[in-house]
């Protein structure tokens, strides 16, 4: 969960498209953003979207065919469509941190804040995938060309991609408004992370990295710039 107010949409198209065209990146809203990855090494497909957008999800996974799935972390706007994923045979990659939620061993969702009993309740009502659909990937493998890296804070085993300088940051970063008509980078609120300090250390990181442009979980594509201002605030 990103924990703002994000408008949504079904077609993401903020700045800058010239360069996501480049390097085969695609986004969809589906609730949270879903990626679709184009590469010489293949297709991938990062993220499901929320459980309402299921039957979207599934035409989305039959047009662009992609050769795995990818679950950045196990919150249900981002997972919400995996259980399609895996009853289509397709491979259903995460973190191993991930993989006791995604199947429904634990039930834990920040959300609503501050009720985590309620959180259970909208975690067990959301389907779940089989143990034998996950493939665990591990920090620094690649897959089909994108690196991955680990971004804990908002959960512990959240990851993210990199190519090329672009950087798929699923919600350890998120795209808000910034009142005066443009877009400003944020944090999820401390309520919504699993460890709130652990979330400010690896947006500071990502600040620190050599990126051309950061893609959140949320909201459209931010300038390092952007990211970098938000980290240099401490809360």
């Amino acid at each position: 969960m990103g924990g703002l107010d994000v408008p949504s949409s079904t077609l993401v198209t903020a700045f800058p498209v010239d360069l996501l065209s480049r390097e085969g990146v695609q986004i969809r809203r589906m609730y949270a953003n879903v990626f679709l990855l184009s590469s010489p090494q293949g297709r991938l497909l990062v993220d499901t979207g929320a459980l309402n957008y299921a039957p979207a999800f599934s035409r989305l996974l039959r047009q662009f065919r992609p050769d795995a799935v990818l679950v950045t972390h196990a919150h249900v706007d981002h997972a919400g469509g995996a259980f399609v994923a895996a009853r289509l045979g397709l491979p259903l990659l995460a973190h191993p941190l991930e993989h006791s939620q995604l199947t429904g061993q634990r039930h834990e969702l920040p959300y609503p804040a501050g009720m985590p009993g309620v959180g259970a309740i909208i975690s067990r009502l959301h389907p779940k995938v089989p143990a034998g659909a996950l493939t665990s990937v591990e920090v620094g493998q690649e897959i089909l060309g994108w690196e991955v890296l680990h971004l804990p804070g908002h959960s512990h085993g959240q990851i993210g991609l990199m190519r090329n300088g672009v950087l798929i940051a699923a919600d350890a970063v998120l795209s808000a408004p910034d009142g005066k008509g443009g877009r400003r980078a944020a944090l999820p609120h401390a309520p919504y992370n699993a460890d709130h300090a652990q979330a400010l250390q690896t947006l500071k990181r990502i600040a620190e990295m050599e990126l051309r442009v950061i893609l959140p979980g949320h909201g459209g594509p931010l300038t390092p710039e952007q990211v970098r201002e938000r980290a240099g605030r401490d809360s």
